[in-house]
């Protein structure tokens, strides 16, 4: 079986307040750490890779490193406004690298690029918009309306029924998108 690229965004793993902020289905954050943990491993696969655009957990240390050890897959970590305390030396055990920002390359089955800018942060335009590249963030949960005609997906776990989302699930959303190529200078 081939690997599999996976996002998702905004887990904000041990944090008891996003449940009320973002009105989560769950009566702990406990509760709430166990089913984002489970949905993750019910989804993607040790081979597969995951990047995570921003607000992994806000708990502690040991608690972070216990929820690491138990996630599938090969990670990536895009920092998040939530991610400001994580302690990065534990956390490089884990993750692969650690960045702010990162211009994803996917090569297609027919040797097209698909570029994929990752930002927790939503983004009125980006490197190669122009020409197709998408825009994967975070950060609000589901509260931005979706602009059909932007290559832009809000990745959060909210909006994707508390798990992460596949490229080919991101690739048939751009797919019905309204999104036209414009000039450079057409903005």
């Amino acid at each position: 079986m081939s690997r599999k690229i996976f996002f998702t965004a905004d887990l904000h793993l041990g944090h008891k307040n996003v449940i009320k902020y973002c009105n989560r289905p769950f009566k702990s954050a406990d509760e709430m750490n166990e089913t984002l943990i489970s949905n993750w491993n019910d989804t993607v696969s040790d081979r597969d890779e995951i990047y995570v655009i921003g607000d992994f957990a806000f708990m502690g240390t040991k608690q972070t490193e216990l929820a690491l050890q138990r996630l599938k897959g090969k990670k990536y970590l895009i920092r998040g406004n939530h991610d400001k305390s994580l302690n990065e030396t534990m956390a490089l055990k884990y993750f692969q690298w650690i960045k702010d920002y990162h211009l994803l390359k996917v090569q297609e089955r027919d040797n097209q690029i698909q570029k994929i800018v990752l930002f927790h942060y939503a983004l009125r335009t980006w490197d190669s918009a122009h020409y197709g590249a998408w825009s994967l963030y975070g950060h609000s949960h589901g509260n931005l309306k979706d602009d059909s005609a932007s290559l832009s997906l809000d990745v959060g776990v909210d909006c994707h029924n508390f798990k992460p989302i596949s490229y080919d699930e991101v690739k048939a959303v751009m797919s019905k998108k309204n999104w036209k190529p414009a000039g450079h200078h057409d903005y």
